[in-house]
């Protein structure tokens, strides 16, 4: 019997690293339906709104997949303090229209959170069941899209994750370009979180959708570092001689506070006996195709 998966910002990190691990681990009866707000193209031949109910209802509709994975979603940390309503929109609004969609087909639902919704005041590993209290505009609308899914559909699957790269813009890539032409790069040293690669939070996504164990959860790769200490692995791994600077947060100042403490601890994956790898592994397979 034909399964079909419905994955949203299919074009983003986290939905190519899922097309990835799709197509790796679930067999030839698996239909996957890239979707994006972009122009289609043939990898992602579906254009999709999310912010647009009547387009998602539509969509969804039509295509009756069993299961929906929202990557899709306002990132840009600071613009999204400029940008408060298109944040909203994206950030809560998006996965509202999602999660009423799905429920109306009986699908599962798995939706992307962050971090961002703790105020990152913490010296201990955030678990599911912490208080949330987000310091930012993007925080405070993911926390937002995290409870308007959770009243709007039951087959739900929330996962927060953290410092996340992939193939596109992130930090890994950012430093690697840097480093082609200075000899010296500063990075933060007084916040702390866990460099989390896309392929492992995709793999994470693909066990679960495949169990009914829905609810909240949190999916970071093991281990706690600091941007200084994420890019001065990078730039080993990578072979590359170049000097890293350590700065506070208050000598790199943004529009958007960002967390001292964001670690998160993975504690109802563990509960279902899954465990995704130490950050510093998962970075070394990543870098193999970097190097």
């Amino acid at each position: 019997m034909k399964k079909s998966i419905l994955i949203t910002g299919a074009n983003g990190q986290l939905g190519r690293a899922l097309n990835s691990v799709l197509k790796e681990q679930l067999d030839s009866d698996t239909i996957i339906l890239n979707t994006s707000s972009r122009e289609p193209t043939a990898y992602c031949p579906i254009l999709l709104d999310i912010t647009n109910p009547l387009a998602v209802t539509n969509i969804v509709q039509d295509l009756n997949p069993d299961i929906i994975v929202n990557c899709a979603a306002h990132t840009a940390v600071d613009l999204c303090e400029s940008e408060k309503e298109k944040a909203y929109e994206m950030n809560a609004l998006g996965p509202k229209n999602l999660a009423v969609a799905a429920h109306a087909i009986d699908a599962k639902f798995i939706h992307i959170s962050t971090d961002y919704v703790f105020n990152g005041e913490k010296k201990t590993p955030y678990t599911e069941e912490d208080e949330t209290n987000p310091q930012t505009v993007y925080g405070q609308t993911k926390l937002e899209g995290e409870r308007l899914v959770q009243n709007h559909c039951e087959k739900f699957f929330i996962i927060r994750t953290a410092w996340l790269y992939g193939e596109g813009k992130n930090f890994v890539n950012t430093m690697l370009r840097l480093a082609e032409d200075k000899g010296e790069v500063g990075v933060v040293r007084d916040q702390f979180g866990t460099p989390t690669s896309a392929q492992e939070l995709a793999k994470a996504i693909v066990f679960l959708m495949n169990t009914e164990n829905y609810g909240l959860y949190h999916g970071t790769c093991e281990g706690i570092a600091t941007w200084y200490e994420f890019a001065t692995e990078i730039y080993r791994l990578a072979g590359k001689a170049v000097k890293v600077k350590s700065l506070t947060t208050d000598e790199y100042p943004t529009p958007a506070k960002r967390p001292k403490y964001s670690v998160l601890e993975n504690k109802k994956l563990k509960e279902l006996d899954y465990y995704m790898k130490p950050w510093k592994d998962a970075l070394q397979e990543y870098m193999k195709d970097k190097i």
